[in-house]
């Protein structure tokens, strides 16, 4: 029985997929060099007034960051072609129309930044104000969505399919 607390799924190309756990595995290489950083830095003196050993410090912490965020992302991803669906989802690549102005369209993916790196594509978040009003959408369906301005702004799904990376 589905809670609705599941995150939805994130769909990766093999090649983006790879990528990301060379970066992970890179990361991981790095820890030993980052480390004698911070040892090397410790030994200068004083830790209060020592500006690389606390440059030193933020880095290890961004990379332990970004290293418990990649095994996770690459622990719960699935690797190969999103299934197709009949509505908006992550992984799609969506083509709106704003207001009623057909001529006025955007295309876009909605997905994770991560997978921005792998498209020339826009990326929108499925978070965002944009991607939780389409979410569920199909062709022909107007949503409104508050923009972080402050305006309201009408959108039209014309069409989307997966993404294909």
């Amino acid at each position: 029985m589905s809670t609705g607390n599941e995150a939805p799924a994130t769909w990766l190309s093999q090649d983006a997929y790879d990528r990301l756990q060379a970066e992970l595995d890179e990361h991981i290489a790095n820890r030993p060099a980052i480390a004698a950083e911070i040892n090397a830095r410790r030994e200068e003196g004083d830790l209060r007034e020592n500006g690389g050993y606390h440059a030193a410090r933020e880095e290890q912490g961004k990379a332990e960051g970004r290293i418990r965020y990649l095994q996770e992302l690459l622990r719960t991803a699935k690797v190969g072609e999103a299934p197709t669906a009949d509505a908006v989802s992550p992984g799609m690549v969506v083509t709106i129309y704003f207001d009623d102005d057909t001529d006025d369209t955007e295309t876009f993916l909605l997905g994770s930044r991560e997978i921005a790196a792998t498209t020339d594509l826009t990326v929108y978040s499925p978070e965002s104000a944009l991607g939780k009003a389409i979410l569920g959408g199909r062709p022909g369906q107007t949503c409104t969505y508050t923009a972080p301005s402050g305006a309201d702004i009408k959108v039209t799904v014309v069409n989307f399919e997966p993404f294909s990376g």
